[in-house]
């Protein structure tokens, strides 16, 4: 993936895209609780998904803002297609991307015409953002063959310092539908627990295989922990990750920050 140089003329939504960039690839340390929760979701993402599919499937990458987990996937030998909301990030894509190959189909995923044509579809970070998680889920069903996969993250709705409702508690989803589509932490409207997701998934027809809970907060960086971040080593920090993934299940949903699962369509 090549790494560019910020240039004051682009667009503002490739500067947005820049600054996460700094962060994600380029390893800035102004805000290390995101750059490694994003190094945790990235490590399971791939897992789930080189787990299920090998490389050469076809992959969907929903959602994929500025590509990074698409051009990781291109770059593994998987052929993959970028999608967002935004059509004027493709060109800030292709300017990072240097091997494998990466189609482009911009729009809004729910306007899309369906086809069973992908192995494996990556919901990172989405579900979040939409007032009808369950409709969503159903949708992006569509998009996969028979046998194929779904590889969803999402923030963890049981971590202890989550505030926002449960999904299965809210009366009129509809009332979200105004401010859905929002990008990052200001524009979750549920954060989901993990028995929601296999109640959204069990009402979609499909097979949840596999939840994986991860995260804690000293990796994010919480409750005044990033302070640590900047004194310990980077072998520290991923030891009390992998403490915490020895923690039995009560605890780690609320303990861990983030949650990823792999459905079977």
């Amino acid at each position: 993936m090549r790494k560019l140089l910020y240039d004051e003329f682009w667009p503002e939504s490739w500067k947005y895209s820049y600054f996460y960039d700094c962060i994600e690839i380029n390893g800035s340390k102004k805000s290390l609780g995101y750059a490694y929760a994003y190094q945790q979701r990235t490590k399971h993402t791939l897992e789930l998904i080189q787990k299920v599919a090998k490389s050469g499937a076809k992959v969907l990458d929903i959602a994929a803002a500025q590509g990074n987990f698409s051009l990781r996937l291109a770059e593994l030998g998987y052929e993959v297609t970028w999608n967002d909301l935004r059509d004027e990030l493709v060109d800030y894509v292709k300017l990072k991307h240097e091997k494998g190959v990466i189609h482009y189909w911009p729009g809004n995923i729910l306007d899309l015409d369906t086809n069973h044509d992908f192995d494996v579809v990556l919901l990172a970070e989405v579900i979040e953002h939409v007032a009808h998680p369950d409709q969503l889920l159903k949708k992006v069903a569509e998009f996969v063959k028979p046998g194929g996969y779904i590889v969803m993250t999402t923030p963890n709705g049981e971590y202890f310092r989550n505030r926002l409702p449960r999904f299965s508690d809210c009366s009129d989803p509809a009332r979200f539908e105004s401010v859905q589509f929002k990008p990052n932490a200001d524009g979750h409207i549920f954060l989901l627990h993990t028995d929601e997701i296999c109640q959204i998934t069990q009402s979609a027809n499909l097979t949840l295989e596999e939840i994986r809970l991860f995260t804690n907060s000293l990796t994010n960086g919480h409750i005044k922990l990033g302070m640590l971040l900047k004194l310990w080593p980077q072998s520290w920090v991923y030891a009390v990750e992998s403490l915490t993934q020895k923690l039995p299940q009560t605890l780690k949903r609320k303990l861990t920050t983030s949650a990823a699962a792999l459905i079977r369509c």
